[in-house]
């Protein structure tokens, strides 16, 4: 039976690198040199060592790049809340002109009426304090009138006034208030954000190590099952041979033909193997935008050794649970609910709130005096004297405060009976007591993963060290049944039979150290983020 060439190894596996590959698990550079018959590579090939695999990962991956938007979306959200301490420029500007009936002598009208006029320049700023639940509002309001009622002294009128208001709660809102307590809520999710986007890139990493390392076992379990296959067909060589010079039956040669043909096999789902290994590892590593992103193969640098790990279970266990994402993420939340507790445990409190107002104002303009009717006394509209206050000294009267005002108020108001807030404050006790249970909960989940982990450490390395052995012994015992087969004492049955029990061997120290290698990263893994 013929082999097509199409079952070669793939175009990503280089003479050199199988070579270092199966050197490492005791296969001969004969054996080596069968794997080296490969087709035209069908798109660019990407050398890449691990390290340079996970750098790729975190600059490229597209789970990745979803995820960093969150903490800026959460960086968003808290500047939302700090916005509410922005001051607020407030400015008014208006002019009005109205003509009204004179009904009465005493109105100060004219017979065509009362006619005035008015114009408003006033501006503010107001905002919460930082500190305390406090507001303040300051207000500059300037108009001026213009009337022909004779019974105005001042026409224009000018006027200018300065109003400072502060509010602030005594009892309710005062350590804190509705602002605070969602702005420092803000700040923690903005804080679990960040610890899940490293959580994120923590699960990256170690996805991407293992994809490589499954990479490299289905590449190097490529050329295992080629040296297998070349194995065989070297049996099948050897038996036709016999039967040309009739030492050996014809129908002998069938078993030889019909194990070359299993060996195909193999052959073919090894390449299978790497198609899928190629796949995992590219959609974990390469962004999909690119051109070549299905086409580019990635071709390991990095042959798998094994190199001893200490394993120390409980200092890993300690560290997992002072820094592993989820805990920390955890905690968090339960500071959250402390904030929530703070804040409806003083909204249970009676709202008690002062409120401080200083004014000052003064009026300005043309001041007239005017001739009064002899017998009535009423004004009779001649002007007799003016005097001019400019806008510039009314506004010095202002700020000096030559008329000031002031006032200070307290109220107080407080529910009959049970609050909402008293219902809300049960309610965020109740959950803050659930959220530590929880912890405690996570705290043994993340004990038993990390011993676990520890474990499978401890296991697969007497797994690499059984599987060496068993190699070992298995091409001692190939090496033995073709001596004895050259000698004619057994038959070609018990070669055959050797050469699978050595392909088997071969391939369980090469999943050994895979398994090794990505149980060492699943250990460093476990004591930073969950793995699943």
């Amino acid at each position: 039976m013929r082999f097509d060439q199409r079952f070669c190894a793939r175009a990503v596996v280089t003479a050199g690198f199988v070579a270092t590959i199966v050197s490492g698990f005791g296969l001969s550079p004969v054996h080596a040199q069968t794997t080296a018959t490969t087709p035209p590579a069908q798109g660019p090939v990407r050398r890449m060592s691990i390290d340079d695999a996970v750098a790729t990962a975190i600059e490229q991956n597209l789970d990745l790049q979803v995820q960093r938007y969150n903490p800026q979306l959460q960086d968003l959200t808290t500047d939302q809340f700090k916005a509410a301490y922005t001051p607020n420029f407030v400015s008014t500007l208006s002019t009005s002109d109205s003509t009204q009936p004179s009904t009465n002598i005493l109105s100060g009208g004219t017979a065509s009426g009362i006619t005035s006029g008015q114009s408003l320049f006033n501006v503010g700023v107001s905002s919460l304090t930082g500190w305390y639940g406090g507001s303040y509002d300051v207000r500059w309001n300037n108009g001026r009138n213009t009337t022909n009622n004779q019974f105005s002294t001042f026409n224009p009128q000018l006027n200018s006034s300065i109003s400072a208001t502060y509010v602030q709660p005594l009892v309710r809102n005062f350590r804190i208030d509705g602002t605070r307590q969602q702005l420092l809520v803000s700040q923690k999710n903005q804080e679990i954000s960040d610890v899940q986007l490293q959580q994120s890139i923590a699960v990256t990493v170690r996805n991407v190590r293992n994809a490589y390392y499954d990479l490299t076992y289905a590449l190097g379990n490529l050329a295992v099952q080629n040296q297998s296959l070349g194995l065989a067909r070297q049996s099948l060589k050897d038996n036709r041979a016999r039967v040309e010079i009739g030492t050996m039956a014809p129908l002998d040669i069938v078993q030889a033909e019909a194990e070359v043909a299993t060996r195909e096999e193999s052959v073919i789902l090894a390449e299978a193997a790497i198609d899928r290994a190629q796949d995992t590892l590219r959609a974990l590593v390469f962004n999909p935008t690119g051109a070549d992103f299905w086409t580019a193969r990635i071709e390991p640098t990095e042959a798998v050794t094994f190199l001893p790990t200490t394993v120390d279970i409980e200092g890993a266990v300690k560290n997992a649970l002072s820094q592993r994402t989820d805990m920390v993420a955890a905690r968090k939340n339960l500071e959250a609910n402390d904030v929530n507790i703070r804040y409806f445990r003083n909204q249970s409190l009676p709202d008690v709130t002062a409120s401080v107002n200083y004014n000052a104002r003064a009026t300005g303009g043309l001041n007239v005096t005017r001739a009064r009717d002899p017998l009535t006394g009423l004004p009779t509209g001649a002007i007799t004297s003016s005097a001019e206050r400019s806008y510039f000294s009314t506004l010095g009267n202002t700020i000096t405060g030559d008329f000031p005002g002031w006032s200070l108020q307290v109220d107080i108001a407080y529910p009959i009976g049970k609050s909402t807030q008293e219902a809300q404050l049960a309610r965020a006790r109740l959950q803050n007591t659930q959220a530590e249970r929880q912890i405690q909960s996570l705290e043994l989940q993340v004990s038993t993963q990390v011993r676990e982990y520890g474990r499978q450490v401890q296991t697969n390395t007497k797994r690499v060290d059984a599987t060496r052995s068993s190699r070992v012994l298995a091409e001692r015992r190939l090496e033995a049944e073709e001596k004895k087969y050259q000698a004619g004492m057994t038959s070609s049955f018990f070669v055959l039979q050797a050469q699978r029990d050595l392909n088997i061997a071969r391939n369980s120290e090469l999943l050994a150290l895979v398994e090794y290698a990505k149980s060492v990263v699943n250990y460093a893994a476990v004591q930073q983020s969950p793995l699943f």
